[in-house]
């Protein structure tokens, strides 16, 4: 089977996904949260990707960003790759590497689905049972949103901004969305979305990916071909 084409469309954000391989860890302790943060600041930066939302689980890795550049998410994806398997190889003695094949990625209507996308990554911790709640868990962007700690990795996207006048007011409204109970329905949309690495939006938009791409972005329909009479 050939791989899902990736899209990279500059200006539009997209959800990236990395699983590590065989399901295993990524992640053993504070020092390697800190140092794949760290290493993702360096590789955004330098590819030019502005990184909205994050959320680093043991064995995944969770990211919603905008390319200003074509190739911009798939260079900082391998730049960011191969440094953190390094690392980790090096520092515990190991060899080969820690992840699951290549990263997974969906382009994103951000009118329609960029804020639920937030929520689907920063909740992901209490889906997988790891917290209670998710400013429980100190390795995503929900803190920062909700203004209670700073960053210098995360850049706002122009709908979160939009959510108040001012920073405090921001993350209130944004806090709000949280208060209601995820729909289900649309959690396994995105997941099954991100997994198939379609895009995640109406026809309005696959409409606009489709002309600036010049590449079919929806399935084709199954089932036999219409006989010719």
């Amino acid at each position: 089977m050939p791989r899902p084409l990736r899209l990279n469309v500059p200006g539009i954000p997209q959800h990236i996904v990395q699983i590590g391989h065989n399901n295993l860890p990524c992640f053993y302790d504070e020092e390697d949260y800190e140092f794949y943060l760290q290493s993702l600041k360096i590789a955004a930066d330098q590819y030019e990707v502005q990184v909205h939302a994050y959320c680093l689980l043991p064995g995944m890795i969770q990211i919603i960003a905008t390319p200003n550049l074509g190739s911009s998410i798939s260079s900082m994806m391998q730049s960011l790759g191969r440094r953190y398997v390094q690392y980790v190889n090096h520092r515990y003695k190991r060899s080969g590497t820690i992840w699951g094949g290549r990263y997974k990625s969906s382009l994103i209507d951000s009118h329609a689905y960029l804020l639920s996308c937030y929520q689907y990554v920063e909740l992901k911790p209490m889906f997988s049972g790891l917290v209670h709640s998710p400013e429980e868990y100190p390795w995503s962007s929900f803190n920062y949103h909700i203004n209670e700690m700073e960053s210098h990795l995360v850049v706002d996207h122009k709908l979160y901004i939009e959510l108040g006048e001012s920073r405090p007011e921001r993350a209130e409204n944004y806090r709000a969305l949280f208060k209601y109970r995820f729909d289900k329905r649309l959690f396994d949309f995105i997941a099954e979305t991100i997994k198939l690495g379609q895009v995640l939006g109406g026809d309005q938009f696959k409409d606009q990916i489709e002309r600036i791409t010049n590449q079919r972005v929806r399935p084709l329909r199954r089932g036999r071909p219409k006989k010719c009479e």
